[in-house]
């Protein structure tokens, strides 16, 4: 059976304090992301900022056994990439950079996209599509919306544009949990559960320049396009509030 966590007052600005500091890592790396930098330095970085700066927990390190405080995905990889002293950027590549944190018990969720160097015309256009379906998901929300709506708003836009929707990973449910109930399709969909003040989740469209056939790699982790299409990726994390909405990783 499937458990709906409403949020108290107390509990939601615990979970705001942990999207907001989520948020200011992202903000932080930004300028550390150039050409002939590792992943694996970018990972250091963040965490010793999530840690002796925030006095915080890098929620991804040692969640069901992935190995580092952030997920760095490159080009390809769709999500979940394991940051790695062997994997340069250069010039061209575009990079998600996925951070949890962990604050007072409760998780704050966020990603985005980040360019090295000079971007290509393709890479440029999709991260936009990318974003942009996230924000026009994310402006429809209010108590007493089908969240079936937030997929169906974001495949409309993203096969407009001639990209394609990832299907084997979705936003979720966020609190005590980092993952909790209910999922987030990110594509027509016929889940029929009502948002209801107090409900916080994320919503997080993985857009391929190709198929949205993936595959996951050997370490269990890593999860790149089938056909080695470019992928993008943006999160936040949301709150419903009684009125609208409040998204609490900006």
């Amino acid at each position: 059976m499937n458990i709906i966590n409403i949020k108290s007052k107390e509990e939601i600005n615990k979970i705001k304090l942990s999207g907001k500091l989520a948020f200011n890592v992202l903000n932080m790396i930004k300028d550390y992301i150039k050409p002939n930098v590792s992943t694996g330095y970018l990972d250091d970085i963040c965490n010793e900022y999530i840690i002796n700066v925030q006095n915080a927990y890098p929620g991804s390190l040692g969640y069901l056994g992935f190995p580092n405080s952030i997920c760095t995905s490159v080009n390809e990889v769709v999500c979940h990439g394991i940051p790695s002293y062997k994997k340069i950027l250069k010039d061209g590549d575009i990079i998600n950079i996925d951070v949890v944190v962990l604050k007072d018990g409760f998780y704050g969720d966020t990603s985005k996209m980040f360019f090295v160097g000079k971007p290509t015309i393709l890479s440029k256009r999709l991260c936009y599509v990318a974003e942009k379906s996230l924000d026009l998901a994310i402006n429809i929300l209010k108590p007493g919306l089908n969240i079936k709506y937030i997929g169906k708003t974001i495949q409309n836009f993203v096969e407009k544009n001639n990209f394609s929707i990832v299907r084997d990973y979705c936003g979720h449910g966020i609190g005590r949990k980092l993952h909790e109930f209910p999922q987030i399709l990110h594509y027509s969909n016929n889940n029929n559960f009502i948002l209801t003040p107090g409900i916080s989740f994320t919503i997080e469209p993985m857009i391929n320049s190709g198929s949205n056939k993936v595959k996951l790699m050997n370490d269990g982790w890593t999860v790149k396009t089938k056909d080695h299409s470019l992928s993008a990726q943006y999160e936040h994390t949301i709150i419903i509030t009684n009125n609208s909405y409040e998204v609490i990783t900006i």
